[in-house]
């Protein structure tokens, strides 16, 4: 097949778009990019290598948004983090500082599983029917997450402090540890996070929050370890279409993330929404490629 024709313009703008909102919703980008050419009839398969590319490069450019939207956090966390090397330990009153560590201490098993699992994960479950099951089960979680949560007292004004005050350094890791579920197509890194977060105590506010920082630099590393693969052979004749789904990526996912901040913010928004969505659309969409 001529690499023009591997992956259209139009179908680049679809799927950039929704892997930017899906990204940041609880709701499974790659799940949502394994059933959606499906359906469609796309001739695009999972563990394409050219998809591979473009899903990377979709993937960097949510990361880089998440790194310059939260970008005044990102620098007085790094500030927190430097005070803590140069003090040999983290000062009780430095928010800044165990938030940092909270997130590399979360960042860590995230990343080891990640380089251990992704190969192995991606081939044994790349139909898009075992997608639209593990997208039914995200909802499932996500419900779950909701109502087993364990709701505490909020008594810090500060997103941040409450956080660092909230988290232990296990719930740190196991947080970060459940986001190597979204490794298979249909579970959302941010909604096990979120799960994650709502089940050690946090509000859905600082779950959101802390599930946004978390991801920025998993996402970014890994997209970073394949950028040989964009500007290799693999990103030969397909580099356009890319670097349009990559841009339509960044702008869904900015708008995707300015609106689930000021969604979380208020106290009485949950998960459940995104829950019945998953439920819905992983049901119907399994319906569909069943009887089809």
């Amino acid at each position: 097949m001529p690499l023009a024709a591997l992956i259209t313009y139009w179908q680049a703008a679809i799927l950039g778009f929704l892997q930017g909102v899906a990204e940041l919703f609880p709701i499974s980008s790659l799940g949502q990019s394994v059933i959606l050419p499906s359906i469609l009839g796309w001739n695009i398969h999972q563990n394409d290598q050219y998809f591979i590319t473009f899903l990377v490069a979709t993937h960097l450019a949510t990361a880089l948004v998440l790194l310059g939207f939260f970008w005044a956090d990102w620098v007085r966390i790094t500030k927190g983090l430097g005070r803590s090397l140069r003090d040999r330990g983290i000062d009780p009153a430095d928010t800044d500082a165990k938030l940092a560590w909270l997130l590399v201490v979360g960042t860590i098993p995230a990343g080891i599983l990640g380089l251990l699992l992704e190969h192995k994960l991606r081939h044994v479950f790349a139909s898009p029917r075992s997608a639209a099951f593990f997208l039914t089960l995200n909802g499932f979680l996500l419900f779950g997450a909701e109502l087993l949560r364990r709701r505490s007292k909020q008594v810090e004004e500060d997103d941040d402090a409450r956080i660092a005050q909230q988290l232990g350094w296990g719930s740190a890791a196991g947080i970060g540890s459940v986001q190597a579920l979204a490794l298979i197509p249909g579970f959302s890194r941010s909604g096990m996070t979120m799960g994650g977060g709502l089940l050690a105590g946090l509000s859905n506010k600082d779950a959101a929050r802390f599930s946004f920082l978390l991801s920025a630099p998993v996402i970014l590393a890994a997209g970073l370890l394949k950028v040989p693969d964009l500007t290799g052979p693999l990103g030969a004749g397909i580099r356009g279409p890319i670097l349009f789904g990559s841009l339509l990526s960044g702008v869904s996912a900015f708008f995707a993330l300015r609106f689930l901040v000021r969604y979380f913010s208020d106290p009485k928004r949950t998960l459940t929404p995104f829950a019945i969505y998953c439920l819905a659309a992983g049901a119907g969409a399994f319906i569909y490629l069943a009887v089809r």
